[in-house]
């Protein structure tokens, strides 16, 4: 934690990862942010202490450089840091869809690059960050990368070729969740219920599930066949899921994702 860290490209994203690291025990003055607005970059500085710096004093001075801008812009920062990170720098990617790879052909040689896929439950503590080595990088830089998106949630380590499939398991994956609580409030408004307490039911029971599903060690199906009585009302609806192809959707969905983050590995925007 003596190390300086630079987040740049301070996002939501980013900017929970900052404020999770300072509850974990970094001390502000270690830490440097970048923000395309000034008035941004003053915002954080008041809010959490931290400097905020230009992206090439932040490849000078920094140990660590986290990137959090979106896919589409991480060629042009790569432009802008190329002449000024030394090769000792190690780079925390948090881009999808984009390998380290990319990076490596963009900066001096052996440059250590660590690839994180995190989630938007970074912003309450509880993301799930999924972290892949470079060519170059250590068991070191993997334990430095892990320290800190831990700040923020949980964190795995899987092979680069797997991160495609995880940004659409994982990195996506609220995204799904709250699409389905968006539908079964609707569907309990048409029961009869107004929305606030349709609200209330449906969040209370899907953080008591995952605490069941991340506690009890049951296989899902084990968990849902407790709730699923002969001939009751679970069953019902389960068939109705079955019938509606529910499993082939949310299948066909993730491949799209995955498909999806491959291609802008590749460059595609459309």
């Amino acid at each position: 934690m003596t190390q300086k860290v630079a987040v740049l490209g301070t996002g939501k994203i980013g900017e929970a990862l900052l404020s999770g690291m300072i509850r974990g025990g970094w001390a502000p003055a270690d830490l440097l942010v970048t923000a395309r607005r000034p008035e941004r970059a003053e915002e954080l500085r008041a809010r959490y202490g931290v400097t905020p710096v230009t992206n090439p004093e932040a490849a000078k001075s920094a140990d660590t450089l986290i990137l959090t801008v979106k896919p589409q812009d991480m060629g042009t920062l790569l432009d802008d840091l190329a002449a000024y990170v030394p090769a000792d720098r190690l780079i925390i990617s948090g881009a999808a869809g984009i390998p380290t790879s990319f990076f490596e052909e963009r900066l001096a040689a052996g440059t250590p690059v660590v690839r994180v896929m995190t989630n938007t439950p970074a912003l309450v503590d509880e993301a799930m960050s999924v972290i892949s080595a470079g060519t170059h990088a250590t068991p070191d830089h993997l334990a430095h990368a892990e320290e800190i998106f831990g700040a923020v949630g949980k964190t795995l380590r899987v092979p680069e070729s797997q991160q495609d499939a995880c940004t659409a398991l994982s990195g996506s994956g609220p995204a799904y969740f709250f699409y389905l609580v968006e539908a079964m409030t609707d569907a309990g408004i048409l029961l009869g219920l107004p929305r606030d307490k349709a609200h209330d039911l449906i969040v209370q029971s899907a953080i008591g599930a995952a605490i069941m599903l991340r506690d009890s060690g049951e296989h899902p199906v084990k968990l849902r066949e407790n709730v699923t009585s002969p001939a009751g009302t679970t069953i019902n609806a389960i068939r109705e899921l079955e019938n509606h192809g529910v499993r082939a959707a949310l299948i066909a969905a993730l491949e799209a994702a995955r498909d999806r983050s491959r291609e802008l590995a590749s460059g595609k925007k459309d």
